[in-house]
């Protein structure tokens, strides 16, 4: 298939997935570009994240200690898939907690690949959480994705921003031991893709000085007159493919900067939007992806130990 095929159907599913397109048109004009209703669903099986493709971390990692949790905190109950490698499980007591890292989902909800990225920043030393904002009604993200979507969609944000920010406080809450009788917070970083990155920029906003850190993989971002609120250091990651995001990215990147704020911005050029998760063979960018999440990690140690 040309790159004209191909960038046209990548932006068709982007506005399929982010901007509400009625399923049957866009199947409609896939068909169209990709000359044929067997091509279209071969093109869309590129493009679309595979839930069964292979974790680059496994469930069953003998180095890590995996949860599924239900947090409470105020009147909020959430549900979070927690990984934290076996070296670094705090006694009882709380003592020598590593910083935590929260890991927020895709408008796709909490699968398979976030619980596998949830468990590289484990083994990076991190105790990682990933919440599922989907169950904030009781419920958990369905195996459907574009019914995901939906419910995504249907989430109340002003409600979904304040239990993120809850969930970063509770984190950050005095439990490590530096001496007997010394407690102090507990450094906490989040990190975001596409939806997720979007609430990172927001929790940013929101969290106050419980965030150290914050990493927005290509997410849509605030009012720029917002940044001043920021109290997080900020890295800002965008595919340069990605005009839809890019459009409210850069604005935000600089006015993080010209509020005094600590702020990274990195550009990858020709990669699209998506391009770290690969569970996308069409989208994911393996060396951007690689040099992105390098970037993170480094990040994350700069401003959480």
């Amino acid at each position: 298939m040309s790159e004209d095929r191909l960038r046209a159907a990548i932006a068709l599913y982007d506005r399929f997935t982010h901007e509400g397109m009625d399923r049957r048109l866009f199947m409609a004009e896939l068909t169209r570009i990709a000359g044929g209703a067997a091509m279209a669903g071969l093109l869309l099986s590129g493009i679309a994240a595979n839930a069964q493709a292979a974790p680059q971390v496994t469930a069953d990692d003998a180095r890590l200690r995996i949860r599924d949790q239900e947090l409470r905190f105020g009147n909020v109950y959430i549900r979070v898939y927690r990984a934290i490698r076996t070296d670094l499980v705090p006694p009882p007591g709380g003592r020598d907690r590593p910083p935590a890292v929260i890991v927020i989902h895709e408008n796709r909800g909490l699968n398979d690949h976030i619980r596998d990225v949830t468990r590289r920043l484990a083994l990076a030393g991190y105790d990682a959480a990933a919440p599922d904002f989907l169950s904030l009604d009781g419920g958990a993200t369905p195996p459907d994705e574009n019914v995901a979507r939906a419910a995504i969609g249907a989430l109340d944000m002003t409600r979904a921003v304040a239990a993120g920010a809850g969930l970063v406080r509770l984190f950050h809450q005095p439990q490590r031991i530096v001496r007997p009788f010394e407690t102090r917070p507990t450094p906490v970083g989040i990190v975001g893709f596409c939806w997720g990155g979007a609430m990172v920029n927001r929790l940013a906003v929101a969290a106050g000085d419980s965030l150290s850190a914050g990493v927005s993989f290509y997410g849509p971002a605030p009012d720029p007159a917002e940044a001043a609120r920021v109290q997080a250091a900020m890295l800002i990651i965008l595919a340069g493919l990605d005009n839809r995001v890019n459009a409210t990215g850069r604005p935000w990147a600089e006015a993080l900067r010209a509020a005094g704020k600590t702020v990274e911005l990195r550009e990858f050029p020709n990669v699209d939007h998506a391009f770290h998760n690969d569970t996308s063979a069409q989208r994911y960018n393996p060396q951007a992806a690689q040099a992105a999440w390098a970037a993170t990690l480094d990040f994350f140690r700069r401003h959480l130990r």
